[in-house]
Parts: C-alpha cells; sequence; structure tokens
C-alpha cells in the first residue's frame, strides 16, 4: 500500500465529522470520497471538507477504486448492511460502535472479512488511546495485584425528545449501545467476557433504555465490575480499576483521558500524563493505516474476538431488561420455527 491512504467516509452526522476532521490533520491520510443516503448531504459535507468525491449512494462509494478503506458511520442499527457492502466490494472497514445491533449481526460481519481476507476493525477508539493502553499494561503486569473491581459510568443528561436517535428503536436507540458499550468495553479489556451479568434498567415509552445499571462479573479471578450508561442524568463519566496491591483512576473523560493516578500499596500516588492532546480519534486512524500498510486484517489493539466478546455482554444486558429491536423482532418472525 502506498504511504497515503485513501478514505473513504459512509454517513455524514457528528461523528464523521469529527473523524473527517481528524483525517484531514494527518498527512498520510486522505478522504477522497463520502457517500450518504442523498446527494445534497454529500455534497454539503464534501464541501466541507474538501473531499472531491460526494455519492448519495452507498454503493457507489463501495465501489470506488480509489478508496482503500471506509469508514462507517451511520447509526449502528444499518453497519451490518453498510459494512457488509463495502466487505462484499472488496473495502477495508473501520465500523463505528456499538459495532451492530446484535451479536449475530456482528458475527456476520466477521465471518465475511475473514472468508474475504479484508481488515475490518470497531471504531473503539479508547483502545488506541495510549493513556488506557498503558494503564491495561500496568493492570497486565500486575501493578495493582489481582483485579478485582473496575467501575465506569457513562451519562449524559439531554433531555433527548422522543424523536430522536438516541430514543428511536428503528435507530437502536437507548443509552446502553451508544454509551455503555464504552463501561463494558473498558471492563472487558482489562479482565475479559464476564461469565455472569446482571442489569436494570429505565425504559422509555418507545421501549429503550434511559438509564442502566449493570453488575458483571468473573469467577476467574473473582473480579466484579459496577458499570451504568444513561440519557437521562449527567454522570461522573470517571472510571477506576482496584486491585489486590492498588488501584487506577481514571478522571471525568475516562474514554478519551490525558492521564491516570496509580495508587499502590505504601506509595505515593503517582500520575501518568504524556502529555496527548486526547484526540484518540486519529490514534485510531493511525492503528487502521498501521495494519493495512502491515497487511493486517485485525487490528491487536482492537480484536475481532473482543468486539464480538463486548456484543455477547451488551445481549446478555438487553435480555435482562427487555430490551429487543423492530429489525430483531421482524428477523425473529421471518425465521422458521
Amino acid at each position: 500500500m502506498a504511504d497515503t491512504v485513501r478514505w473513504g467516509v459512509l454517513a455524514t452526522g457528528g461523528i464523521a465529522a469529527s473523524f473527517t476532521a481528524a483525517l484531514k490533520t494527518m498527512p498520510d491520510a486522505e478522504v477522497v470520497a463520502v457517500a450518504s443516503r442523498t446527494e445534497a448531504s454529500a455534497r454539503a459535507f464534501a464541501e466541507r471538507f474538501g473531499i472531491p468525491k460526494a455519492y448519495g449512494d452507498w454503493d457507489m462509494l463501495a465501489a470506488d477504486e480509489d478508496v482503500d478503506v471506509v469508514y462507517v458511520a451511520t447509526p449502528h442499527s444499518a453497519h451490518r448492511a453498510a459494512a457488509g457492502l463495502c466487505l462484499e466490494a472488496g473495502k477495508a472497514v473501520l465500523c463505528e460502535k456499538a459495532f451492530t445491533l446484535n451479536t449475530a449481526e456482528a458475527a456476520e460481519l466477521v465471518a465475511l472479512a475473514r472468508s474475504r481476507g479484508l481488515f475490518l476493525m470497531e471504531a473503539m477508539w479508547m483502545y488506541c488511546n495510549p493513556v488506557v493502553r498503558r494503564l491495561a499494561e500496568l493492570v497486565r503486569d500486575g501493578a495493582i495485584g489481582e483485579v478485582r473491581t473496575v467501575q465506569a459510568d457513562f451519562g449524559l443528561a439531554g433531555p433527548f425528545t422522543a424523536d430522536h436517535r438516541l430514543r428511536d428503536p428503528e435507530l437502536g436507540g437507548g443509552a446502553l449501545l451508544d454509551l455503555g458499550v464504552y463501561p463494558v468495553s473498558f471492563a472487558q479489556l482489562l479482565l475479559g467476557e464476564p461469565d455472569h451479568v446482571q442489569a436494570h434498567a429505565l425504559l422509555s415509552d418507545e421501549g429503550v433504555d434511559l438509564n442502566t445499571g449493570m453488575l458483571l462479573g468473573w469467577s476467574d479471578p473473582g473480579a466484579s465490575a459496577l458499570l451504568s450508561c444513561s440519557v437521562v442524568a449527567d454522570t461522573p463519566m470517571t472510571a477506576a480499576v482496584t486491585g489486590s496491591a492498588g488501584r487506577i483512576e481514571l478522571p471525568r473523560g475516562f474514554f478519551f483521558p490525558e492521564r491516570f493516578v496509580l495508587h499502590r500499596d505504601g506509595r505515593d500516588p503517582e500520575e501518568y500524563a504524556p502529555g496527548n492532546d486526547r484526540q484518540s480519534l486519529r490514534y485510531e486512524a493511525a492503528e487502521v493505516m498501521r495494519c493495512l500498510r502491515a497487511g493486517e486484517t485485525e487490528s491487536p489493539l482492537v480484536p475481532l474476538d473482543g468486539s464480538l466478546a463486548v456484543m455477547r455482554t451488551l445481549d446478555a444486558v438487553r435480555d435482562r431488561i427487555g430490551v429487543r429491536y423492530p429489525q430483531e423482532l421482524a428477523r425473529a418472525a421471518a425465521t422458521p420455527a
């Protein structure tokens, strides 16, 4: 692959704009095309960011021979269709999180990418942040002993009206898939997939979760995680991991941190602050481009098996709180008994 990686952006919402802005600051990245469901939206986005090609059709972006990798930034309800379309066309894909609506859809994408030998990665930018990577390294190296508890929360006060995407079942709305994926991913980065899942939630009239608490458990090493997400409360948005010999605390904005504090028994607190600018989107893009140049089809920082494990936990939480999306109900109804 050439030194410059050519990106296509599929969707034109807020996260697509943030990621495109990050790519525009990277000398080894070029955004060559954008697609939306309408040509007008694609053209407006292209003009905003100086992108040469604008498509009002996803298929045209997937077929563009000048595109090396597609960033899928649709609502998660469309991730399976959008990412699958691009993989079928032979494109590498970076797909926003939550990876898909459910594990079944995620497994289909992973199987497709692996069968085609194509790169696929969930856009879990938190995993690419050097502060989070250093924290995970310290935990793996036993800096705080055996992990006993993990705590993390992500909540926004809103209010979000009934027609907002966060409350729309058709778009996979609710706190869990949009925000809860971060606390769950943080816990599983440190402990892997849990073998016990409990949850409680406040549901909206539309049937999506507004406020969800989760208790995850690991029989080995006997650890637990207390996690929460909300679209009706401005939570601290902090995280902490406590072990048998100390703890590590992340401040507000734990999912794109600038620093953490390590507390070890018998020692003064140690702050790790490497001076990065919290631009985890650039770290994420850099990891994708590193993988593509190296010919890797999966990122060791955001492995596909890890994304599948997170989706299984999110499915388990939704099972406990009674949230099912219309697409799932339709698919179940269409499946022979």
